[in-house]
């Protein structure tokens, strides 16, 4: 946002320049935000002076050349003068002639256009035998305008200051352009859209520097316009949700002109371009009010109408096409606001006019529309499109519906008065919009927060001072414009920056010696990452938005994720709703890569539409972990991916004390849409449901499908698994100290053949619990699976086991051990048929 410091003076009733330019800048870093860039306008226009042409004869050498002589006053020295006391100068302008009030660049000035490219400094030169002492200035070589057309000839209408078109005047004096312009950082100002506007930076530079500011009448009080037009126009509003308020208003009969050159001036020294008097003064007033609006040609829009003039705001259909000022065509969604005849849309709302309905120097008559839109709307277009406009710039900070019409008034009665229109009706879509609500404050509550010992006197001092309105109980009622002002902290952050941060007593809050609680997740997820690798696994951290493309390929219904419309890539438009597919997507590379086997596994949190709370989504915490091996590599791997990974996973539990229940995944299919995105990539033969002993579900893990493996171009030997974090923490248990038996374990194997529809967890489920029945006392007892064995085409299989067992009290004889596998294997034929090998 740059601020041009005439300018914020010219709209101020106190007086802003006499503070300083470094005070200023002190103040503005402290109490209003970052400064980006000073720029100091007034150096590049030293030695330049007013000058009147006093005689100008055709140079006698050159059809096209003057020579004039002129009157200074005698202010500028060390130049040749006649005996009347007039400087000669030979002039190309074709429009030069006696009596013109011109701009006098003497010889040993640098010429203003070329200070930022090749400095120019003119010297004393003959041209074609006659002697000119440096020139006459267009407004192009005075780096105010692009007009190449003639000399600047300058009149009473076209200075802020007609008392200073004396001769001899520093030329910079007469259109405020000894200035100093602070470039100040937008985002600063994200909650504050006043300040994008000149007055707003005006009053809060006054209010920091403890002055009283007041804004001008017309700004506070709307001007009253009569109505003389009689051009038909009516105007509707179809979304009120989106547009909150919206105006229109027929100005007929305007003069298309140039703008006068203070304005010209002014826009040079804050980057805004000028186009013409109408389109000028629109953006005059939004870089003076922070409020954008928009002219559209009358008769242009007449032939876009049906049976009456209108314009007004909908939202676009789904392939609807505008053609753009600059001469765009964009392709528009049903998510676009746009302003529309009853035929068409014909402006981008909030972001940029249509080119069939611009304003030229042929319009005789226009419509002026002022509104207010819907910040996230106007942001998310602007996004859609790639359209960044100084409208989107402020609209998307939220502007106040509350200073539509002033501004509108405002910006009428001047094209009314300088550019010969005639005012039609106003529609006003919202014309009882009510105003900022009032918030009540204590002088304590203000002061415990911000350490101070303020008055109520002083505090209520500090907000009249930028027109906040205050009763004698701290009853604060905000000014229409500062729309960010809703509660007691509100007032709180308002006082502290008028005041000053600099100045409120530096004392560290008090604090105990107890430490501060541990952040249960945070310190499990660290104990997680130090297990897994650890254990061989490498994590990795991936985006939590995925390509429509992945979700396909692991067989997600894309339907079932929020889709990201302000997408920062074209490959991350979707929120994720399980972390596998992201791991997935990593294996093909690393394999690449040259690395035959590994483990990836990371923690996030995914999002899916089935699980909300007050209609918002919850945030499920997750952990993935994938093994792979390369098919080279995976000749010399006995047994399945499956077991691999599974062992992760046990290793997991284990840490954290919670016992594992699991499932074949054919056994039942999931019933919502987010169980379903889990276990999507998995093939249901070969992968399990993981519960914990009472029931609940905590993670899925298996081998993936071969379309998944097709589609990633993921090596045959690959398994994974993924974990609720949150359920796995919610069901740990501390671990227990069990000391070591003094007394050497036995270990015995024991072989068993069973029908194949027999599930391997069932059986060593079975064995288990039957040694642990009748073990001896004061034992302890491991049985881990050693292999499992089927010929092809065979309709059983062989299961191995092995127990290992230890006693405290004594050491057990290979009789005892071999009578508990015989019963073991008893308990096992029982169940399931079994037959001991």
């Amino acid at each position: 946002m740059k601020v041009s410091l005439n300018w914020a003076q010219f709209y101020s009733n106190v007086d802003l320049k006499s503070i300083g330019k470094d005070e200023l800048l002190k103040r503005i870093g402290a109490q209003l935000g970052a400064v980006e860039d000073v720029v100091e306008w007034g150096p590049r226009y030293d030695g330049i002076v007013v000058a009147k042409v006093i005689s100008c004869e055709k140079h006698q050498a050159a059809d096209k050349l003057s020579v004039c002589r002129i009157d200074d006053g005698g202010a500028v020295q060390d130049v040749e003068r006649g005996d009347d006391g007039l400087v000669q100068v030979v002039c190309g302008a074709p429009k030069v002639a006696e009596g013109m009030t011109v701009a006098w660049i003497p010889p040993g000035t640098v010429v203003p256009s070329t200070i930022d490219k090749d400095p120019f400094t003119l010297e004393v030169r003959e041209i074609r035998g006659a002697k000119s002492n440096g020139m006459l200035a267009s407004a192009s070589e005075l780096g105010i305008s692009d007009n190449h057309d003639g000399i600047l000839e300058i009149k009473e209408s076209d200075v802020l200051t007609p008392d200073l078109m004396t001769l001899g005047t520093p030329f910079k004096q007469l259109y405020g352009l000894d200035d100093v312009v602070f470039d100040l950082e937008n985002k600063m100002f994200t909650h504050r859209p006043d300040c994008f506007g000149i007055l707003g930076v005006a009053r809060e530079l006054a209010g920091i520097c403890g002055l009283q500011f007041k804004s001008p009448d017309w700004y506070t009080q709307p001007i009253t316009i009569e109505s003389t037009s009689q051009l038909p126009f009516s105007s509707r509003n179809e979304i009120p949700e989106l547009v909150p308020r919206f105006m229109a208003q027929v100005v007929e009969g305007i003069q298309i002109t140039q703008s006068p050159t203070w304005m010209l001036a002014s826009f040079t020294r804050t980057g805004l371009k000028p186009i013409n008097n109408i389109v000028d003064r629109s953006n005059y007033y939004m870089q003076l009010t922070a409020q954008p609006t928009h002219a559209f040609d009358y008769d242009k829009v007449k032939a876009l109408c049906g049976e009456q003039v209108t314009i007004f705001p909908r939202l676009a259909n789904d392939g609807e096409e505008i053609k753009l000022l600059g001469g765009k065509t964009i392709k528009l969604t049903n998510e676009d606001i746009v302003i529309a005849t009853d035929k068409q849309a014909i402006a981008l709302a909030g972001v940029m006019g249509g080119a069939e309905t611009e304003v030229d120097e042929n319009t005789k008559n226009i419509i002026i529309e002022c509104a207010t839109f819907d910040m996230y709307a106007i942001r998310r277009t602007s996004m859609r499109h790639g359209l960044f406009t100084d409208a989107v710039t402020r609209f998307n900070k939220g502007q106040s519906p509350l200073q539509n019409h002033v501004v509108l008034a405002k910006l009428v009665s001047n094209m009314v008065k300088h550019a010969e229109g005639k005012a039609g009706e106003v529609y006003d879509s919202n014309p009882d919009i009510k105003p900022m609500p009032v918030v009540s404050v204590s002088t304590e509550f203000i002061n415990q927060r911000l350490g101070s010992s303020l008055t109520t006197d002083e505090i209520a001092e500090m907000l009249r001072r930028v027109e906040f309105e205050v009763g004698p109980e701290l009853e604060v009622s905000p000014p229409f414009w500062r729309r960010d002002i809703e509660f007691p902290e509100d007032i709180v952050e308002e006082i502290g920056r008028l005041y000053g941060y600099d100045k409120l007593p530096v004392a560290l809050p008090p604090r105990g010696s107890k430490p501060a609680i541990k952040y249960e997740l945070l310190e499990n997820k660290k104990r997680l990452r130090k297990l897994l690798a650890a254990a061989g696994a490498n994590e990795v951290l991936t985006y939590s938005f995925v390509h429509e493309n992945l979700m396909q390929k692991v067989g997600q219904n894309k339907e079932n994720a929020y889709h990201v419309r302000n997408a920062i890539s074209p490959d991350l438009q979707y929120y994720r709703m399980s972390l596998m597919p992201s791991l997935l997507d990593k294996v093909n590379m690393n394999i690449r890569a040259g690395y035959e086997e590994f483990a990836l596994f990371e923690m996030n949190k995914v999002h899916n539409k089935d699980l909300t709370e007050d209609d918002l989504p919850i945030e499920e915490n997750r952990l993935a972990l994938v093994i792979a091996v390369d098919d080279k590599a995976a000749k010399a791997k006995a047994g399945a991916a499956f077991y691999q990974a599974r062992l992760y996973l046990e290793c997991v539990a284990q840490a954290f004390g919670v016992e594992l229940i699991y499932e074949p995944a054919t056994t039942h299919e999931p019933k919502m849409e987010i169980g379903k995105a889990a276990v999507a990539p998995f093939e249901p033969r070969r992968s399990a449901y993981v519960k914990t002993v009472d029931g609940e579900l905590i993670a899925e893990l298996g081998e993936f499908k071969s379309t998944t493996r097709q589609n990633l171009k993921l090596p045959s030997y690959t398994a994974g698994f993924e974990l609720d974090i949150d359920r796995l923490i919610a069901h740990a248990k501390n671990p227990v100290y069990t000391p070591l038996p003094r007394f050497p374990k036995v270990e015995q194997d024991i072989s068993l053949r069973v029908n194949n529809d027999v599930a391997f967890a069932d059986l060593q489920s079975c064995v288990e619990q039957a040694v642990i029945d009748l073990q001896p006392d004061h034992s302890i007892t491991y049985v881990n699976p050693l292999d499992i064995y089927q010929k092809a085409g065979e309709p059983d299989k062989q299961i191995a086991f092995r127990m290992s067992i230890a006693n405290y009290q004594r050491t057990l004889t290979s009789e005892e051990v071999n009578t508990l596998l015989d019963k073991a294997a008893e308990a096992a034929k029982q169940q399931f048929g079994a037959e001991r090998i």
